[in-house]
């Protein structure tokens, strides 16, 4: 996996749950399990501006590269 999803983290340091973020965010629960997860193939841009919005963080504390490529 190229990207590691570190969004437990970030919810824990916050003290949000992912329940609570997603309602700020307006994505369902589902839809956040699959982020959390690692298992999202995209992310919206605006989804991801809202999290880092509500959370006050940047992407770089939720998402990280681990310097490998993904195969299609």
């Amino acid at each position: 996996m190229a990207i590691i999803v570190k969004l437990d983290d970030a919810l824990k340091k916050r003290g949000i749950t992912s329940k609570e973020l997603c309602e700020l965010v307006g994505i369902t629960e589902a839809n956040m399990s699959i982020l959390r997860g690692g298992k999202a193939k995209a992310v919206r841009f605006t989804t991801l501006n809202a999290i880092c919005f509500h959370l006050n963080c940047t992407p770089a504390d939720i998402l990280q590269f681990d310097g490998q490529k993904t195969e299609d």
